[in-house]
């Protein structure tokens, strides 16, 4: 399904396209595809050839690989605004991690001929490119100190910090909420624990007052009180 007007609107907010005049992103709105895909969707696997990237107009994916015992490590979740599967566009080497859907999404798809295109057409989209390639490492970095210092509680907050930073919107109440659909078994992939620990922990901050009653289930987004953020520091760094 080609695009429109609607989705010029979409890419004129994503950080991946800032600065690009009008004509660009008209013109780029026309080299997408609109694809609406369901929960649980493998949009991607790891190994295979990369020939499409995806923009996230609406909905959460996960990027996981598997581990030779059959475990599931989850690299990052990306929302509404993030691409993904970018890089096996910029050469031969084929998907470094799988892909798949964590609820309903609305992508649009760009091919490797038409993304080519627009980095030598669009002189604002490759230094956007390399800023966010460079945010993705530095976060990683972050993660892999997390993993390295931080016990599961401390890995836990630090994770729910980083959702409410990058998504999180302002709620009726005075809080935070994070409009992310993912299962304390997601939260557990990322953070590198089982399922009960990270459910101790959760159990554990709203006991405190530290994240709100919705925010045990995950299933439909995580709420966070406004205190989230201060209390949750001290957590991370004790």
């Amino acid at each position: 399904m080609t695009t429109g007007p609607r989705e010029t609107m979409a890419l004129e907010a994503m950080p991946l396209f800032a600065g690009l005049s009008a004509e660009q992103l008209s013109a780029l709105a026309g080299l997408l595809h609109r694809r609406s895909v369901h929960a649980d969707a493998t949009l991607m696997l790891m190994e295979e050839t990369g020939e499409v990237a995806y923009l996230i107009a609406r909905g959460t994916v996960k990027v996981c690989a598997e581990q030779a015992d059959g475990s599931e490590v989850i690299l990052a979740l990306l929302g509404a605004g993030e691409v993904v599967g970018e890089l096996s566009l910029l050469g031969p080497q084929p998907r470094s991690a799988s892909v798949v859907t964590l609820e309903a999404c609305d992508l649009l798809a760009l091919s490797r001929a038409n993304f080519e295109i627009c980095l030598r057409t669009m002189p604002a989209l490759p230094l956007n490119l390399a800023r966010l390639l460079a945010r993705r490492l530095r976060l990683a970095d972050a993660q892999i100190q997390a993993l390295g210092t931080l016990d599961i509680a401390g890995r836990v907050a630090r994770q729910i910090l980083a959702f409410a930073e990058e998504y999180g919107e302002p709620a009726a109440d005075g809080g935070v909420r994070i409009p992310l659909r993912l299962t304390q078994g997601d939260l557990a992939g990322l953070v590198g624990a089982t399922r009960v620990r990270v459910n101790a922990a959760m159990v554990a901050f709203k006991r405190q007052g530290y994240i709100a009653e919705e925010a045990l289930g995950l299933a439909e987004g995580l709420g966070a009180r406004a205190v989230m953020a201060e209390a949750l520091n001290v957590i991370g760094n004790a």
